[in-house]
């Protein structure tokens, strides 16, 4: 496991593959060299989703999600954003947003690439909005995919599982969503604001990581770096 050092405006800088990540606080993954920002299950439209099927959820998912992804563009400037799959929380989700917020796709994309690499939840990708599809996608020595393979994947950057750390310190315990990565791959939190997390010590984790992996866990303004020793079950 490479050196994990702070980076401006509280992110935690690594090596992975040959290359240097940047998890950032807001739980999207920052490729400075190739001026890549990567997130992964947005979920767009869940609520709408439940809603329709007869459980009522606030309707302000989508927006706040998009929000938060414009805020992390107009940081760090990104020339591509790359929307590691399950964007959208069913195959009709595209056709569901209001007209606000595919504006703010459509601005969020103005002037950068974008690319929607395939999930499980949306498997052909979005219609009427700008950017590309792919199943897949390299970025230098790098392989973005939406779910993780077993076994071992150097240089894999994965999102599907939504991973989440129980930390306890001074007789309590905080529940966060985390980057779990043993410094070959990496897994990323869910970015939607309606999106669930499973512990990174949950049976699903266990083939990625040949070594007992990093939690960087997602706080107020910064990432946390917590060893394996100091996780805790659900």
């Amino acid at each position: 496991m490479s050196p994990v050092t702070t980076h401006p405006r509280g992110g935690l800088a690594l090596m992975l593959a040959g290359e240097r990540i940047v998890c950032r606080p807001s739980g999207a993954l920052w490729l400075e060299t190739h001026a890549t920002l990567i997130v992964a299950d947005l979920h767009l439209e869940k609520g709408s989703f439940y809603a329709a099927h007869g459980q009522m959820l606030p309707p302000y998912d989508t927006a706040e999600t998009l929000r938060r992804l414009a805020a992390e563009v107009a940081v760090l400037a990104p020339e591509t954003v790359v929307f590691l799959g399950d964007s959208f929380h069913d195959r009709e989700g595209d056709a569901r947003l209001t007209p606000a917020d595919a504006a703010m796709l459509r601005a969020t994309g103005a002037g950068r690439t974008l690319v929607w690499v395939t999930g499980n939840h949306d498997p052909i990708g979005p219609r009427g909005l700008p950017g590309e599809t792919a199943a897949a996608l390299a970025v230098g020595d790098l392989r973005l995919v939406h779910e993780p393979a077993d076994g071992a994947a150097p240089g894999e950057v994965a999102g599907h599982l939504h991973p989440c750390a129980r930390v306890k310190a001074r007789g309590a315990s905080v529940r966060r969503r985390c980057f779990v990565t043993d410094g070959e791959r990496v897994v990323l939190p869910a970015f939607g604001a309606l999106a669930g997390g499973l512990n990174v010590r949950d049976a699903a984790f266990r083939p990625l990581f040949r070594a007992r992996p990093l939690a960087a866990v997602l706080g107020a303004g910064r990432v946390h770096a917590v060893g394996w020793r100091s996780l805790r079950d659900d």
